[in-house]
């Protein structure tokens, strides 16, 4: 009765878990890359959205910035426009030479070394954590523009409810996440383009008496401060609005997601996100300057000129809402951009051992979901620490994205010095990210500077914390790795002089099933113990594995196809080495993402065939248990245990001792 009881609760928090982030994806669907997959247009949706939406808060910063000196505006939307292409070329040379994606982590790592790379992808880790924080920030002053001053207590309240529904759309899969918001992203296109052609091609009657007054603006100024006051002016305001670039990378960290060919999709996404930036971040700097826009309290630069834009309009106060909404709605798009790349950075390097390797491990929906869920989290505790403030939030997150544009452009510096003897066109490309360098370089000191005092400081710290933990990390897995490849020395060669047993197993006998991973010492020394402590007991040894696919290969059909083929390679050497043994073997496997699920119903599976049987699993031992063990090993052996025990399946977990030196 309480098993009926308990197998009717699992089903209903089954529905209910499926209800809110979807039904399991299955990985053998041999189309199930094609569905999961995006085309440009959708990818530009999901990804270019981060780099569009930056128009809402970069180049409001970078206005504000110039004080009293507006008529810099238009040189500014130069500028800016400029920036825009240049950095947007670069990334689609990553593009071409790096088609895996990672962008500046995987540029980084491989072309200025790993501890280039740990500082890039820190870097990144917490430049996506504050994409999902600023754009949310932004969503929320955006709408609550039009709220009266005593709303707005509640914006901080509401960021947070907004990143836990991301949160659930984004565990639930990409694509859909991103189908949900497509709609939003087409009217914010609509209304913005309406609102600047209108501002660019009925106000040509200003033209003149705005570049009468960049004249004496000009003329006013060199004669104040001079040409360098002028300069330093100008430079400060470009690069506080850096913010307006921020969202150019994620294409480059997000080609898995990315309909084949992967490469060419990437680029057309790229140029789509260049355009629409370019287009709209630069025409702002001139509408700004056109109907000299001032700011207004509890309002948006962007809300300011909507409102003046369609002022004379009918129902102009409504076109004006719905603009700037779609405005809002859209950073909520973009935020998406954070829950997309910032997990796959942290799943390329937690492959990589910087961090736990269970944050490379893809949910029964496809999604990485531990990566999802922490940076969701640590959204919300950024949007509390900051009170949602926008200003102090774009400072945080300029400064770490210009230190992986540095990191990125500087990568591939010395990539195309490397190939100039292959590459014809090494000097063209190479100049290109010469500018690039020198562009980000400048805008992440003169940020860095200005702003150091003002949150540039917490970013700093930030990603030092995160930066020293991916080492702690990363040296306990060396150790251990070290550990393990000392049992593969004394394990690999075992000597069997009795001849190989080459008996069919039979269904009455004793049978041993071992769970194992890939052909190694540490299988070999769980098979030993087994036949050590239980002589003469078993007949039968079955070995059980789970091709467990996560970030690192599910990247195609033929990266599938590779780790089958691997854990089939791994299982026979098992096979041979207990029949050599005296044994009747055999394997069973399974493809899945998740081990344990997988690896109970394969283990299930075989003791309905074999009756008789026992399962044996190995785990790593230590002689001092520390707090942070459970935490980087999984404990799938005692997870398997739990269930087939539950089931009334014997399960025995035969230790492996290691010890950290």
């Amino acid at each position: 009765m309480v098993s009926d009881d308990n197998r009717q609760h699992d089903s209903l928090f089954t529905k209910f878990r499926h209800g809110i982030i979807g039904a399991p994806k299955q990985v053998n669907d041999p189309n199930i890359f094609h569905k999961l997959s995006l085309i440009p247009v959708l990818a530009w949706i999901g990804l270019g959205s981060d780099g569009l939406s930056s128009s809402a808060y970069g180049p409001e910063e970078a206005f504000r910035a110039l004080g009293s000196h507006t008529y810099l505006a238009i040189l500014l939307g130069l500028a800016t426009i400029m920036t825009v292409f240049i950095i947007s070329y670069a990334y689609s040379r990553i593009i071409e030479h790096f088609p895996h994606g990672g962008g500046g982590y995987i540029v980084a790592t491989h072309m200025l070394g790993e501890k280039a790379g740990v500082i890039s992808g820190s870097a990144l880790l917490v430049d996506y954590t504050l994409t999902i924080t600023v754009s949310v920030a932004s969503c929320v002053d955006a709408l609550f523009s039009y709220l009266p001053l005593s709303f707005h207590r509640y914006k901080v309240p509401f960021a947070c409810f907004l990143c836990i529904v991301l949160i659930i759309l984004n565990i639930r899969g990409v694509k859909e996440s991103i189908a949900v918001m497509t709609p939003i992203f087409i009217v914010f296109v609509l209304t913005h383009l309406l609102m600047l052609t209108d501002g660019i091609f009925t106000n040509t009657d200003r033209f003149i008496p705005m570049i009468n007054e960049f004249k004496v603006g000009i003329q006013q100024d060199l004669s104040s401060i001079g040409i360098i006051g002028i300069l330093m002016i100008f430079l400060r305001a470009y690069s506080l609005g850096g913010g307006t670039y921020t969202g150019i990378e994620a294409v480059s960290n997000g080609l898995q997601i990315m309909r084949e060919p992967k490469v060419q999709t990437g680029k057309r996404t790229m140029l789509y996100m260049a355009v629409s930036l370019a287009f709209t971040a630069g025409l702002l700097f001139f509408c700004y300057a056109l109907l000299n826009v001032k700011p207004t309290e509890g309002k948006t630069l962007n809300s300011v000129l909507a409102d003046s834009l369609f002022a004379d309009w009918p129902l102009g106060h409504w076109i004006a809402f719905i603009t700037i909404f779609s405005e809002g709605a859209l950073l909520l798009v973009a935020a998406q951009t954070g829950f997309v790349d910032g997990p796959r950075v942290m799943a390329n390097m937690a492959v990589d051992s910087w961090f736990p390797r269970r944050f490379a491990a893809l949910s029964e929906r496809l999604t990485m979901q531990n990566g999802v869920v922490i940076m969701g989290a640590a959204s919300v505790l950024l949007l509390i620490y900051t009170h949602g403030s926008v200003s102090a939030m774009v400072v945080m997150y300029s400064i770490n994205v210009f230190l992986t544009f540095s990191l990125s452009q500087l990568g591939m510096l010395r990539f195309y010095i490397q190939r100039r003897k292959e590459d014809r066109k090494w000097k063209q490309h190479l100049s290109v990210h010469l500018i690039g360098f020198l562009l980000c370089i400048t805008i992440l000191m003169i940020t860095t500077f200005e702003k150091f005092a003002e949150g540039g400081w917490m970013t700093f710290l930030i990603t030092s914390v995160v930066i020293g933990g991916c080492y702690l990390i990363r040296n306990h897995y060396e150790k251990v790795r070290t550990g393990i490849r000392q049992l593969d020395e004394i394990m690999m060669d075992i000597p069997t002089p009795a001849p190989a047993n080459t008996q069919p197993l039979n269904t009455g006998d004793q049978t041993a099933i071992q769970l194992v991973s890939g052909y190694s010492g540490f299988g070999v020394h769980t098979l030993l113990s087994i036949l050590r402590i239980f002589p003469k007991i078993y007949k039968n040894i079955i070995f059980v594995s789970v091709a467990v696919v996560d970030s690192g290969s599910f990247k195609g059909t033929e990266a599938m196809d590779a780790l089958e083929q691997s854990i089939q390679n791994g299982l026979e050497k098992y096979v041979d080495l207990a029949r050599r043994l005296g044994f009747a073997a055999d394997y069973r496997m399974l493809v899945g993402t998740e081990v344990v699920e997988s690896a109970t119903q394969l283990c299930k599976d075989v003791v309905r065939e074999f009756p008789n049987s026992t399962v044996f699993t190995g785990q790593i031992t230590f002689r001092l248990e520390k707090f942070y063990h459970k935490f980087l090993h999984n404990e799938t052996a005692y997870a398997i245990q739990r269930h087939l025990q539950w089931d009334g399946i014997t399960t025995v977990i035969m230790p492996i001792r290691l010890t950290e030196s």
